[in-house]
């Protein structure tokens, strides 16, 4: 396939344009104005025939008319006449015997006071009107009037070269409006070109907004709309490389310093176990991080992937994931309502979703923490509730900021994987405060009851 840039399409198409409005011309306009030529043609006969009769309609008296009548061809706008009386006997111009037994032939068998016909006569056409009357004598006669096809081909020939010359000369004089119109067009690409170089140079801060042409404004609304994204993607991508920092930089410099008090013989333990348990711990709590850094990461990317559904029992999830967290705190008391709904999903995600709600409930509950599932309209809650401290100061879409700081001063990116995950199922994720404590709400869009 060609490439063309914007000129050479517009050329192109203009081009076309007028090739297509010349080969109809060139078709259409020969075929139309020789039939109202035709037309003409008919009309001067009828109107010579008209000026041969006398008031008392009487028909010219006989005579050889001075022109001959293939000359008359040549003289083109040029009416020759011809009267039949009885059979045969004629008066009027001298015409060829082949012409005026065809002639005859149409005047016997014609019905009408007044017909129109045509004939060709050595390659050239003649067209004739004959009109039928009644003279004194109770005769019927016919008077025949014609004339040559030469003035309607010459007023078709010349009609045609004047189009030609306008089509030409319209040509001519269009270019300088295609070449304004070429640079119109391009003029707001120009515009959004330069605006694409800055977003590929990272410059993104300027807005843009087009007035005028409604479809330049609708792209332009569109380009604006992409760089908010951009910059909201970026100003995400700082403050989360920002936070990794943070996150990551505390445990490393406390396993450094108590490497090197080892390495020094210092003793900011009472024992050596104890230094060793410090550093597993940060180890640990590094790692915890990391992987959900990489996590985290990880659903962004799979925003464009399809994520592989199955349909499951909540109740067995719930379960699972009650059965590793309730040793930790052995004052809480879990409760599961729902077991036998079904979520239609990814299983690991949804372990995933459901362990990082308990592991945020756990740090907050003062005796009850309840997993629950339940049909609200066209949605499949999924619930995970807690009697804690309720939310202040925050909005139910601020909790699930990455590396948002807690009520108790903790970052993490729990509770935005949680919305991570939810949102590739088509769900979204909410939390507010109950009459007794929080509740942490997954709303997923169903299209049945299972």
């Amino acid at each position: 396939m060609i490439r063309l840039n914007l000129s050479q399409r517009i050329w192109l198409s203009f081009g076309l344009l007028l090739f297509t409005i010349g080969l109809l011309t060139a078709i259409i306009y020969p075929l139309s104005i020789k039939d109202t030529m035709t037309e003409e043609t008919y009309r001067i006969i009828e109107n010579g025939q008209k000026t041969v009769l006398d008031p008392k309609m009487q028909f010219p008296q006989k005579g050889e008319s001075s022109i001959d009548f293939y000359e008359r061809k040549n003289a083109g706008h040029s009416v020759g006449h011809i009267l039949i009386v009885d059979q045969y006997a004629t008066e009027g111009d001298f015409v060829p015997q082949e012409v005026l037994v065809e002639m005859a032939e149409k005047a016997y068998e014609q019905k009408k006071t007044q017909g129109r016909y045509e004939l060709t006569y050595k390659n050239a056409t003649l067209f004739y009107v004959i009109s039928t009357k009644t003279n004194v004598l109770d005769e019927k006669v016919y008077l025949i009037s014609y004339m040559w096809d030469t003035y309607r081909d010459q007023m078709v020939n010349r009609l045609w070269l004047r189009l030609v010359l306008i089509l030409l000369f319209t040509g001519i004089f269009s270019i300088l409006p295609a070449i304004w119109l070429a640079r119109y067009l391009r003029s707001p690409l120009a515009i959004l070109g330069k605006r694409f170089e800055q977003i590929a140079k990272r410059n993104w801060q300027e807005p843009f907004h087009w007035k005028g042409d409604d479809e330049f404004y609708v792209l332009s609304k569109q380009f604006e709309e992409m760089r908010q994204n951009l910059l909201r993607h970026d100003h995400a991508q700082k403050t989360f490389i920002q936070h990794a920092s943070h996150e990551l930089k505390t445990p490393i410099m406390t396993i450094k310093s108590y490497a090197q008090s080892v390495k020094d013989g210092i003793m900011p333990k009472k024992t050596t176990e104890d230094m060793m348990d410090v550093i597993l711990k940060e180890t640990e709590r590094m790692e915890k991080r990391v992987k959900n850094m990489l996590y985290y990461t990880k659903l962004d990317a799979m925003k464009l992937d399809i994520v592989t559904k199955e349909h499951f029992r909540f109740g067995d999830l719930a379960e699972d994931i009650v059965e590793r967290f309730k040793y930790q705190r052995e004052d809480i008391h879990f409760d599961i309502t729902g077991s036998h709904y079904k979520i239609f999903g990814d299983q690991e995600q949804w372990s995933i979703l459901l362990d990082n709600l308990v592991q945020n409930a756990l740090r907050y509950a003062d005796q009850t923490i309840r997993l629950s599932s339940f049909y609200k309209g066209n949605y499949l809650i999924i619930e995970v509730y807690n009697d804690g401290e309720k939310l202040t100061g925050v909005s139910g879409e601020e909790i699930f900021q990455p590396f948002r700081k807690g009520n108790k001063g903790q970052f993490g990116l729990g509770l935005a994987i949680v919305k991570r995950i939810a949102e590739l199922h088509g769900g979204t994720a909410e939390a507010h405060n109950t009459e007794s404590g929080v509740a942490f709400q997954i709303r997923l869009p169903i299209n049945e009851k299972v």
